[in-house]
């Protein structure tokens, strides 16, 4: 008896090994079955028209690389270089372009001289808001229209954020009519500069870095910049005595992030997904950021700086407005792809003017 019990036991005990055995083999050929090959990692650098890690414009790009290394997993890293770290400030499109770097963030208007068309991704005086202008882009033919506009540069151009409704300036005197825009010099890009100028003002065009020295020393009389958030952070009130709440020149100011074609190509497809989807978040959450930190900032220029904060005169911005339309016209006639844009851009913002008057203008009167 005791002689079965132990060969029952015996023949117990190697089953269970044999199993035991069979097992750790299976489990380590599913192991190796699973491994993968070491996948391809991509280092690009990204330079901007802002200084380093300014507020908003400057923390976009910023967050726009964490994105992306995140999602990622570290495939894909993006470099950061603030405005004349590695290129200055309006030479990123060029940067870009040639293949000096992967990427630049910045805005359309500063290429104006070299591309008609790019400040209507930008900023156009008395145009859209930014959430007309990000309908546009998605849902009313804007992005394909701004695609090819970039495609003989070998960019690629995505949204890279939004800074809302601009006020109208830091000036150190005031403007009670026309005539006190005669020889002004202000600090303004794009199409508004152009408006400013048939005004009989003085556009000056300079970085976001050089316009506190320039407007303390009197080189210029008047800036516009983004609106109290980033004006606050530039001290622009310790220059210039009035402020100008009155919205005209960009009523919604796009930003964009530019893309080489061929490095955005050399990425494999989820990489690219990663960039677009990580452009259009920040697309999304800098205009979130504007409108959540404008209204605080300008509560401190009041509060405790004292700023005296004006609007425009009715004169002076039916003015600008007049100017404005025959500049277009202007542009219209002179460039064919201005006037391609231009149709499109127009037409869309006719049928939102329409609707927001029975909706939004409504809302805003009687809340």
């Amino acid at each position: 008896m005791i002689k079965k019990i132990t060969r029952s036991f015996s023949v117990l005990a190697l089953s269970l090994f044999v199993l035991t055995g069979c097992g750790e083999n299976k489990t380590s050929a599913v192991t190796e079955g699973n491994v993968q090959p070491e996948q391809e990692k991509f280092a690009w650098k990204l330079v901007t028209s802002w200084p380093k890690n300014f507020p908003g414009l400057g923390m976009a790009p910023e967050k726009f690389a964490k994105h992306v290394n995140a999602m990622s997993n570290g495939r894909l890293t993006v470099k950061v270089y603030g405005a004349g770290e590695l290129v200055p400030g309006f030479e990123v499109f060029d940067a870009v372009s040639q293949g000096t770097v992967q990427m630049g963030h910045s805005g359309s208007y500063y290429w104006k001289g070299k591309i008609p068309a790019a400040p209507i991704f930008s900023a156009i005086p008395f145009g859209m808001t930014a959430t007309e202008f990000n309908a546009w882009l998605h849902y009313g033919g804007g992005m394909e229209l701004w695609q090819e506009l970039y495609q003989p540069f070998g960019i690629k151009p995505l949204p890279g954020g939004n800074s809302g409704a601009q006020f109208g300036g830091w000036f150190k005197k005031e403007i009670n009519s026309v005539a006190d825009l005669q020889g002004l010099k202000m600090r303004i890009p794009g199409l508004a500069g152009e408006v400013l100028k048939s005004a009989g003002a003085i556009p000056v065009t300079l970085t976001g870095g050089e316009i506190f020295s320039a407007l303390q020393s009197g080189a210029i009389d008047a800036t516009e910049w983004v609106g109290p958030y980033n004006d606050l952070a530039f001290g622009f009130y310790q220059a210039a005595d009035y402020y100008y709440s009155s919205v005209w020149h960009e009523p919604g100011t796009g930003l964009e992030f530019l893309i080489n074609q061929q490095a955005f190509d050399a990425l494999p497809a989820d990489l690219q997904a990663i960039v677009e989807v990580a452009a259009n978040a920040v697309n999304e959450s800098t205009l979130a950021e504007y409108n959540a930190r404008n209204n605080a900032a300008l509560k401190t220029l009041l509060e405790e700086h004292n700023v005296q904060l004006r609007q425009f005169p009715m004169e002076v911005m039916q003015a600008l407005k007049q100017h404005t339309d025959a500049l277009i016209v202007e542009q219209v006639a002179a460039d064919k792809d201005f006037a391609r844009v231009w149709l499109s851009y127009s037409e869309f913002l006719a049928s939102m003017h329409e609707f927001n008057k029975l909706t939004l203008q409504s809302y805003y009167e009687n809340r």
